[in-house]
């Protein structure tokens, strides 16, 4: 993909057919990824959603404004050699789950994490995936099985699905609220925000620096963009 601030340097964005896949078109020019790879798509939808982010590229290219198309990128050139490594790190996580570390005080903080979180949790155990929650600081061992249990679900993803999964669960800080967003049981802006509960209490006490808002806000906005993409491939 073209390099921050390139200049554009295209003026039709269009997609085609091959093979099995589908390909977008800049011009005459197949797009490829960074490593030179052409990005094959698994579905029309995807690659309509990818050139939408190339036909809404101004002067100059914006790489930061292109979520799906980085996403598609990394799935194509980066994922299926790191497969392995993305597993684990699903298992890492599931072994910190935010979901799982509670506040012991104050009360309300209390009560709005047992309203949002205790449901994913359950959520979650239904699925095989048992993690324990806790009030103290101090890290908890979860179970064997339901370590597994993740392993399996991230393993058993395709590329595409598995670095997305990977990505929601960096975002969220939760397996839990990672695989519930995958499996379309929350809108993946809406498990932001249930990520974001402590914060958002910390809000209310303090206020919110404008640039903190500001990030927070682009964030939500592309992790709904690539929640999306759930009903494209």
């Amino acid at each position: 993909m073209a390099k921050k601030n390139n200049k554009r340097f295209y003026k039709a964005v269009s997609t085609a057919p091959l093979g099995h896949d589908f390909v977008v078109k800049l011009d005459v020019y197949t797009l490829k990824t960074p490593g030179k790879k052409t990005l094959l798509l698994p579905s029309k939808a995807l690659a309509e959603a990818v050139a939408q982010e190339w036909e809404a590229q101004g002067e100059h290219i914006l790489p930061p404004t292109m979520p799906i198309t980085r996403l598609t990128n990394v799935a194509i050139e980066q994922t299926p050699d790191n497969r392995p490594a993305l597993i684990e790190e699903a298992r890492r996580y599931a072994k910190t789950d935010l979901l799982c570390y509670r506040a012991p005080q104050p009360r309300i903080l209390i009560e709005r994490q047992n309203a949002q979180w205790d449901e994913w949790v359950s959520w979650a155990k239904e699925r095989g995936v048992s993690l324990k929650t806790t009030q103290s600081l101090s890290a908890i061992e979860q179970a064997e099985p339901s370590l597994r249990a993740v392993e399996d679900y991230a393993a058993n993803l395709d590329d595409i699905r598995l670095t997305l999964f990977v990505h929601f669960i960096a975002v969220f800080g939760s397996v839990i609220l990672a695989m519930a967003v995958m499996e379309e049981a929350i809108e993946a802006g809406a498990a932001f925000d249930v990520s974001r509960l402590d914060a958002l209490y910390q809000i209310e006490l303090w206020g919110e620096d404008e640039e903190a808002a500001e990030i927070s806000e682009a964030l939500k906005l592309e992790t709904t963009r690539l929640g999306q993409v759930l009903g494209m491939i």
